[in-house]
């Protein structure tokens, strides 16, 4: 009986267990190859938030570098301005 059953079942895997699992996960990654209108706005917000704590870190270190003239910041200059526009989120 197992000489017939198990020829059975591998077959049954190979021809109808792996293809489902392929096609389940190609589906899946299709589903999930764009972003979403959240995760723009959550990239777009932690992008802002980034720049604004930047922006306090280069005050906090002029600030330093006015109390004590020993103090070399990091970065000097002021950072490049983006070419993006803050204002134009969604």
């Amino acid at each position: 009986m197992e000489e017939v059953f198990l020829p059975i079942v591998i077959v049954g895997m190979l021809f109808i267990g792996l293809p489902w699992v392929i096609m389940h996960y190609i589906t899946k990654w299709k589903q999930s190859g764009t972003i979403t209108n959240e995760d723009e706005k959550l990239l777009d917000e932690l992008h802002y938030t980034a720049r604004l704590l930047e922006e306090r870190l280069l005050t906090v270190e002029r600030i330093i570098a006015a109390d004590n003239p020993d103090f070399r910041p990091v970065r000097d200059a002021r950072p490049e301005q983006s070419p993006y526009d803050i204002s134009r989120r969604n």
